[in-house]
């Protein structure tokens, strides 16, 4: 790696979520929380589903109850080292709001979306 290139990319990172929607925001920590799982890091995984456990609005409690339950259900599956169980279940949450973030955006956009979540969370085979 060239020197300053962690930093740039840093840069693009702090970008991309300085400027991003809400819905945004949430993908991204879907897609964190992949990863960790992924390759099976007990501390960023949790923390990843923490974030997202804890921005729920409880305004709304039919969703965020049944979400609340899922990302501690979730949490718990981790400690028991199960991170398959985890995954599948973030992956699911992660299609349904990526699905509810393409249905809220123009059609024009809709095709770029696509594209540049396609290579964003490495699938298992």
């Amino acid at each position: 790696m060239y020197p300053g290139t962690a930093y740039r990319n840093q840069e693009y990172r702090n970008q991309d979520v300085m400027g991003a929607s809400p819905i945004r925001l949430v993908v991204m920590a879907y897609d964190l929380a992949i990863r960790a799982c992924e390759a099976q890091d007990f501390a960023k995984s949790t923390k990843a589903i923490s974030v997202l456990r804890d921005a729920l609005n409880f305004d709304y409690p039919e969703v965020s109850v049944g979400l609340f339950r899922l990302y501690q259900w979730c949490l718990d599956s981790i400690r028991k080292g199960d991170y398959d169980v985890a995954l599948k279940t973030l992956s699911e949450l992660r299609d349904a709001w990526r699905e509810t973030e393409k249905s809220m955006m123009p059609k024009a956009n809709t095709a770029s979306i696509s594209s540049a979540y396609a290579g964003s969370v490495a699938r298992p085979a």
